[in-house]
């Protein structure tokens, strides 16, 4: 018998599963390629010293990232692309690239540097997961965190300021979700009728912009202009996760 596969992330809140990108990334992954996960959702009993989630535990490994995750799993033979060809494999490179590159700073600024979206959403809602004292500490750690991806996204000297980049962020975003529009078309997922790693990559990237009601929502707006995209999303969750959906 497999060893058990124990995922611990971030949890719920607004219809979705997780409303951290990285988490809902391998969590759709799994739903995806079968893999039977163990989703231990991280509450304000946590003993963690740092919000580096999601992590895969099985009785001999710890796994971090979610590329890293997903490669253990297709190691463990949960794959999802198995049917894809091999310019599809590297087309789904090149995309998962992309929104790393222009999309995932602006959900960064969305969440965790925009002071609006911040201290009315992401702050109370993080910190109500956490014990204290780390519901005074770790939020803000996250929030540099997060800043200092951004502006490693731009990594050419001179160190930039983020109020010089943030227009830019933003006008990088909306050009990806265009091209995500139009490559997704009126197919049900990115290579046609069966989800893949793509998928798993651009849902748990655009879920939670879709879905978490922040004040300051520019970006989201955008997206909800955007109609295959957001049905992309409501396919995945009603498909996927419909039993375990939980509102926070």
């Amino acid at each position: 018998m497999a060893a058990p596969l124990e995922l611990r992330c971030w949890g719920g809140g607004w219809g979705l599963p997780s409303v951290h990108s990285e988490s809902l990334v391998v969590m759709a992954y799994a739903k995806f390629s079968g893999a039977p996960l163990k989703v231990n959702v991280i509450d304000n009993t946590w003993r963690g010293s740092r919000g580096d989630v999601p992590v895969l535990t099985t009785e001999d490994s710890i796994v971090s990232q979610p590329a890293k995750i997903l490669n253990f799993l297709r190691k463990q033979k949960y794959n999802a692309d198995y049917e894809l060809s091999a310019k599809q494999g590297a087309d789904t490179l090149a995309y998962i690239a992309l929104l790393e590159e222009k999309l995932l700073p602006a959900v960064l600024h969305t969440f965790w540097v925009d002071s609006d979206n911040y201290f009315t959403v992401t702050k109370p809602w993080f910190a109500s997961r956490m014990p204290f004292p780390l519901s005074l500490i770790l939020p803000g750690r996250m929030s540099k965190g997060a800043l200092n991806r951004i502006l490693l996204t731009r990594g050419e000297p001179p160190l930039y300021h983020l109020r010089d980049v943030e227009a830019q962020i933003y006008r990088d975003a909306k050009e990806c979700l265009n091209l995500l529009s139009n490559r997704l078309g009126t197919s049900q997922f990115f290579f046609g009728d069966t989800p893949s790693t793509l998928d798993a990559y651009v849902f748990g990237f655009l879920a939670p912009l879709y879905k978490v009601r922040f004040p300051k929502v520019q970006l989201q707006e955008h997206l909800k202009q955007l109609s295959n995209l957001c049905r992309f999303c409501d396919d995945i969750l009603n498909s996927y996760f419909r039993l375990s959906l939980g509102d926070g």
